[in-house]
């Protein structure tokens, strides 16, 4: 957006609920619970943002979500081997440039995904 044209109150609203997952999701890759607090998050406010140029934001981390956790169990599961440690590091780190990536176009108030 720009001073030229300014957010609407859903815009707004809808920035505020993504950088409020997206807080949650970067916690969570510390603390563990708060990911899925973060998930939920983005999953239920998904729909108030449908026609908002942040709704791709709410893609991306429901998208994230899902695409770790299926990763990690399957790291989990490899981790009596050491592919599964590498497999868990590569997902965490996948997680967090793919989390920053997203939470500094919207701070920026842009879309994830340029076209």
């Amino acid at each position: 957006m720009n001073d030229d044209n300014p957010m609407s109150a859903y815009e707004a609203q809808a920035k505020q609920n993504a950088l409020i997952a997206y807080g949650f999701m970067l916690l969570g890759l510390f603390t563990g619970v708060f990911w899925l607090v973060g998930a939920v998050w983005a999953m239920a406010k998904a729909r108030e943002a449908k026609l908002s140029v942040f709704y791709d934001h709410y893609q991306n981390m429901i998208s994230i979500f899902w695409w770790g956790l299926g990763i990690s169990i399957v790291g989990f599961l490899l981790a009596l081997f050491f592919i599964g440690y590498v497999l868990l590091l590569g997902v965490w780190l996948w997680s967090v440039i793919k989390l920053f990536k997203g939470l500094f176009r919207l701070l920026n108030d842009q879309p994830y995904q340029t076209l």
